[in-house]
């Protein structure tokens, strides 16, 4: 799965109702544009498939850290 990282920082505001808004410090290196997860090894070694997508997962981590502290 490939996300790029303003897609990421869209989901998360979207996500934790972040309404503020998001500066890009252009002085500093880009750095990687996008990430790519590779669940490839898991899937061998251990037969794990992800049972929901990304936004999902992420929705539901944020939940229950919200819920724990």
């Amino acid at each position: 799965m490939e996300i790029t990282i303003r897609d990421l920082v869209d989901t998360i505001s979207e996500i934790t109702g972040f309404k503020g808004k998001i500066v890009w410090d252009t002085t500093k290196p880009d750095g990687q544009p996008k990430r790519c997860l590779d669940v490839s090894r898991v899937r061998n070694e251990f037969g794990f498939e992800a049972q929901m997508g990304f936004s999902e997962g992420l929705k539901r981590t944020v939940e229950w850290y919200q819920a724990h502290y």
